[in-house]
């Protein structure tokens, strides 16, 4: 029976192959401005100073990277947590039968660049950065596949899609565990007594937006203050926010369907123009081929497709998940080496694992050729394979 598509993941999936688009573009344009046009000058304009208080209750004095990082990049998992919400209540991650064999992939995905990276660094100062090639790009990913039009399966989609979020789900874990700062117990406290009374509010039944997002900023700078990264603080609203079933008037689907478009098409390309503005030096193949550039080229290209293709493999012969009719281990192999663009959540990880920005260059460098090589392998591989005759 071929797989259906909620109107939700339909307007998902349109909205982040377009923001793929997007981003490549934006990716190549900070690199000219940084290395041909602009140069150092465009780097030192993400870092320009812009300090906010709030009736002196909420004080930061951040550059526009550190509030695009900080600050939008919340409402980038904020939208996250509402998809995994919808996926995990009424979406493919609904029904277990459905739902493990991209969770199953998903932690293949993980566990083996993760494993691959560790080999590589470990006892090294760049041993911090072992996250970085475990997370998934949807929007890249799924801009990939969209390029093949009719030749990919609708469970090809609805697959790589629901192993994105699950990486997502997996790699917000990690930052939260493991890249916390200058960690304190009272802000944290004060920030889940936040996250407490909004899910009182929600049991009792209050559907107002405002009385959500309000508080949830006084959430995310108290969470900021504990040493959490503050952006954790968008997927805890995003479960505090009532979904109501996931009918498409809960205030969970709206701000869904509301956050959409900002997202994809805003906060992520400002996120990239930011964060790709690489100066290429004469000894920028350096850092690609030093333990940690390896670490991530290697993670992402054999690392990933080669956990999803595996794990996959491993489970349905073990008769815990299904293999959908219309797929075949060619597709498998294909959605897993897109599952290795990393891309925005690699580069995330990427700020929050290395303060020395010779180190945080090269990631950025080997991030993106890892990406782009994976990319182009997983492109070539669903491209050869026949026709999908599937009614989107």
């Amino acid at each position: 029976m071929p797989a259906r598509l909620t109107r939700l993941f339909l307007g998902f999936f349109d909205s982040e192959r377009a923001s793929g688009v997007i981003l490549i573009a934006c990716t190549l344009a900070s690199l000219l401005l940084a290395n041909v046009l602009i140069g150092p000058a465009w780097i030192e304009f993400w870092h320009a100073k812009l300090p906010l208080d709030i009736a002196g209750v909420i004080s930061v004095n951040y550059t526009l990277e550190h509030w695009i990082n900080d600050g939008l990049m919340t409402v980038f998992f904020l939208l996250i947590g509402l998809e995994i919400e919808r996926e995990l209540y009424v979406g493919e991650l609904s029904n277990l039968r459905n739902a493990s064999l991209p969770i199953v992939a998903a932690i293949g995905g993980m566990l083996t660049p993760v494993l691959i990276h560790f080999l590589l660094n470990q006892g090294t100062p760049t041993q911090p950065g072992i996250a970085i090639p475990m997370a998934t790009d949807i929007a890249f990913a799924l801009g990939a596949l969209s390029l093949l039009g009719r030749r990919v399966p609708v469970s090809l989609k609805i697959f790589l899609t629901a192993l994105a979020i699950i990486d997502d789900l997996g790699a917000i874990a990690v930052i939260g565990i493991f890249y916390s700062k200058d960690f304190s117990l009272p802000f944290l406290l004060a920030s889940l007594a936040v996250f407490a009374g909004l899910l009182v509010l929600n049991r009792l039944g209050v559907r107002r937006l405002a009385f959500y997002l309000i508080p949830g900023v006084l959430m995310w700078y108290l969470m900021g203050k504990s040493g959490i990264h503050a952006t954790i603080t968008g997927v805890l609203l995003a479960f505090a926010i009532p979904f109501a079933g996931g009918a498409e008037g809960s205030p969970s689907a709206r701000l869904q369907q509301f956050l959409h478009r900002p997202v994809a098409f805003l906060i992520m390309p400002l996120f990239t123009l930011a964060n790709t503005g690489i100066v290429l030096t004469g000894d920028w193949a350096r850092g690609l081929f030093s333990s940690n550039g390896l670490g991530i080229y290697l993670g992402l290209v054999l690392g990933k497709p080669l956990g999803i293709a595996l794990f996959s493999l491993a489970a349905v012969k073990a008769r815990l998940s299904r293999l959908p009719v219309d797929l075949s281990w060619k597709h498998v192999l294909g959605g897993g080496f897109l599952g290795g663009i990393g891309f925005t959540m690699s580069i995330f990880i990427t700020l929050l694992a290395f303060a020395d920005p010779v180190i945080t260059q090269a990631s950025k460098i080997a991030i993106l050729l890892a990406s782009l090589t994976a990319g182009v392998v997983g492109i070539v591989i669903l491209a050869r394979q026949p026709m999908s005759v599937t009614e989107e």
